[in-house]
């Protein structure tokens, strides 16, 4: 179940995401608007393009969470290997995403703080003249 799920979400949204499914949903939008005078802009009509998106977005909102999930997840992983590959690198941020946010923000402190001192350090060092 979860490995069709994935290829279904994964083909789902590149169609989605393309050039064409805009042009058609556009299309869409058009003949809706076409068609107000026909149904002289009844209820009903406005019913269907409410319902319509209405449920496209729902069910989109589940579709694109899996797809930034899955991406999310590989992107962690890859800087994982990168950190872990890297002799000077400081392994503890390995699988960084299950920190606490305490965690979190005191190694944002220590980064802040190690930008400060390279800014100040490269403020101070003599500019080469060309």
């Amino acid at each position: 179940m979860n490995e069709f799920f994935r290829k279904f979400a994964h083909k789902t949204s590149a169609i989605v995401g393309s050039p064409w499914a805009f042009i058609v949903a556009v299309l869409v939008i058009v003949v809706w608007a076409i068609t107000g005078p026909i149904f002289h802009f009844s209820d009903t009509w406005q019913l269907v393009i409410n319902t319509g998106t209405t449920i496209v977005t729902f069910l989109m909102v589940f579709l694109i969470q899996n797809t930034q999930n899955r991406d999310a997840k590989a992107i962690h992983l890859k800087l994982d290997e990168l950190i872990r590959s890297v002799e000077q690198a400081r392994n503890r941020l390995v699988d960084l995403e299950d920190m606490s946010d305490e965690e979190l923000d005191a190694l944002q402190k220590e980064f802040q703080t190690f930008r400060e001192r390279y800014n100040q350090r490269a403020q101070q060092s003599p500019k080469p003249q060309g």
